[in-house]
């Protein structure tokens, strides 16, 4: 089997990304961030954000609730796994086996990571 995102192109598949994880970050928080940057590779998807925070919680974490906003955005993130998991297995047309997600405060950065099924080598025979 070879890789679906050959087909569209790597750098298609990871622009759609990037949109469509702003997209579900905007519906869920009410803004999305900034920059975002997708980078797939044999069995990953990552994708990196910049200025996500809204307003509220820069004014959380300005009053010293940092741990807070940490916490609600976590939340976020299992609220809106299911979803994201949706976007990278429709855009790579493979099936994502682990997803992992973090953010960091200062600078204001937060990461989705997907790991995908392995594609199979070419002549390699299922179960060994």
């Amino acid at each position: 089997m070879s890789d679906p995102t050959t087909e569209r192109g790597r750098g298609e598949v990871a622009s759609a990304i990037s949109t469509r994880t702003v997209q579900v970050m905007h519906e869920h928080t009410g803004r999305g961030p900034t920059k975002a940057r997708t980078t797939i590779d044999r069995d990953f998807v990552a994708v990196v954000m910049e200025d996500s925070l809204t307003h509220a919680e820069r004014n959380l974490v300005e009053s010293g609730l940092a741990p807070k906003v940490l916490e609600t955005r976590h939340d976020f993130q299992r609220l809106m796994s299911d979803e994201l998991i949706g976007v990278v297995e429709e855009e790579t047309g493979r099936k994502v086996r682990a997803f992992m997600s973090d953010n960091h405060i200062d600078p204001d950065v937060a990461a989705e990571m997907f790991v995908l099924e392995p594609i199979p080598e070419a002549g390699a025979v299922p179960g060994n």
